[in-house]
């Protein structure tokens, strides 16, 4: 199998690269031969090669540097997605998938417009938080932290819905978006370390089977401390 992490070296905050790591060892643990090509500003790249793309999260500088490049691929990734083959975007690299990005002095990015959703960004409020999400695709609620200076606006359908934590915009309850296979949501983390139930969701996407989770048992275990301490915060609120 073939994993592409795309502006590896532009869109890496939070340690996401450990989400492209989490998917090769558990793929690999299931058997498979895998194959992980890190691409980046001005690389050639057919997305038909690949059985999963994984875009990080970065800076707002840097998320317009990628955003610039990625237009060239607009057409290309919106049809990957349109197969149904899995992505994976965390933090604001998802919100190049809208339609604008209205930045924080006002000027407005064309996005690729896979999505219909529009961004703003806030000149004197950043948004930095610990979250619970849930999902109906998922029995457990997912953990993560949650930083962001951008509201959504238009995001249909979305990902997960919100327990504690920011949703698309301020009072919103439903975070990130969702379209066949592609997931794009601002939770970090790195979300596939923090929540093992969910890489176990995606990998067997790839597989078209349940993958191996037997390996998985300190994952498991932060994830239930993570939420046990989350929760408990929660209901104080």
């Amino acid at each position: 199998m073939k994993i592409l992490h795309y502006y590896h070296d532009l869109m890496n905050l939070y340690g996401d690269y450990a989400n492209v790591s989490a998917m090769r060892r558990i793929l690999e643990k299931s058997g498979e031969s895998v194959t992980v090509d890190r691409r980046s500003l001005g690389d050639n790249v057919d997305f038909s090669d690949y059985d999963f793309i994984y875009i990080g999260s970065g800076t707002e500088r840097n998320q317009r540097v990628a955003l610039a490049d990625l237009h060239r691929h607009a057409d290309a990734l919106r049809q990957y997605i349109a197969d149904g083959r899995p992505a994976l975007l965390t933090g604001n690299s998802f919100e190049m998938l809208g339609r604008t990005i209205t930045d924080a002095a006002g000027n407005k990015h064309k996005g690729l417009g896979v999505f219909d959703f529009t961004v703003t960004e806030q000149n004197k409020t950043r948004v930095t938080a610990d979250v619970i999400f849930t999902c109906e695709f998922l029995a457990e609620p997912l953990v993560g932290f949650v930083n962001k200076c951008s509201e959504i606006r238009g995001a249909d359908p979305t990902l997960f819905n919100v327990k504690m934590g920011l949703g698309n915009f301020e009072g919103d309850k439903r975070e990130g978006v969702r379209v066949q296979n592609c997931y794009g949501t601002h939770l970090t983390g790195p979300v596939l370390i923090k929540n093992p139930h969910f890489l176990a969701f995606l990998a067997e996407k790839l597989l078209g089977r349940a993958p191996e989770t037997g390996y998985l048992t300190y994952e498991k275990a932060g994830f239930a401390v993570t939420l046990s301490e989350l929760s408990r915060r929660a209901d104080a609120q």
